[in-house]
């Protein structure tokens, strides 16, 4: 079994229009291609699909998934309108992966940069994970975690605390997926493991204390492999 997780398209209305470092759309479409290249069963997309919250964007986002060949998923960002991302390609919360199954999470608030699970979602979590002890995947759009950026830790998720202590009496839970922070990471908490991804638009600087681009770096996916009850996962990037 194979995932390829996109994540922070920040596409616009405008399939010209650019963002810092270059065209959002085009961006997606270069990673689009080669994540259909490397045959992936199920692509998760990790948020912040649009810049500009428009319809325009999210039809976008559906046509350039529509030719991966394969089911896609995707969670809202800090950027986008969820009302508009359900009535263009409606949410799902529990992906069955036969021996696997995948946790999507929606860390959005409203306004606000940061994100937050509430102790609503984080206790329908707990049930989910009672009620089956498969290996787990979370895929979230803020990092449950510090990434070592001030101004990004300033708004990951609020709630980490309780997501980690809601998560600690399940082992089957072995990896957690996020967006964001728009750059490859990995990242060890007690047994679990948490994984960044590039965005397919603009990258940010590691370990900034302020906000600051990654001139050096690519658009890039994360392929996650999934063999027996093992895991394998790596970043790829694109050249435009």
């Amino acid at each position: 079994m194979r995932l390829v997780q996109i994540t922070d398209c920040h596409l616009l209305a405008d399939p010209e229009g650019t963002s810092r470092k270059g065209t959002p759309l085009r961006q997606l479409h270069a990673i689009v291609d080669r994540a259909k290249a490397i045959r992936p069963d199920i692509v998760l997309v990790t948020g912040d699909i649009a810049q500009d919250e428009t319809p325009a964007a999210y039809r976008h986002a559906r046509r350039a998934f529509a030719t991966l060949g394969c089911p896609w998923f995707w969670i809202p960002g800090n950027h986008d309108q969820p009302e508009l991302m359900d009535e263009c390609h409606p949410f799902h919360e529990d992906l069955d992966l036969g021996d696997w199954r995948v946790l999507l999470l929606n860390s959005r608030i409203s306004g606000q940069p940061g994100g937050e699970l509430g102790q609503d979602q984080l206790q329908r979590l707990a049930w989910q994970l009672e009620a089956d002890e498969r290996p787990t995947l979370i895929a979230l759009h803020h990092p449950p975690l510090e990434v070592g950026s001030v101004w990004m830790d300033a708004i990951g998720l609020k709630d980490r605390d309780a997501l980690w202590q809601t998560l600690a009496p399940y082992p089957q839970v072995r990896a957690l997926f996020c967006g964001h922070i728009h750059q490859a990471f990995a990242a060890w908490q007690g047994l679990v493991a948490v994984y960044g991804c590039p965005s397919t638009s603009d990258q940010f600087l590691p370990r900034s204390h302020e906000f600051a681009t990654d001139e050096a770096s690519r658009p890039g996916l994360r392929v996650v492999d999934l063999r027996g009850k093992t895991l394998a996962t790596w970043v790829e990037r694109v050249d435009l």
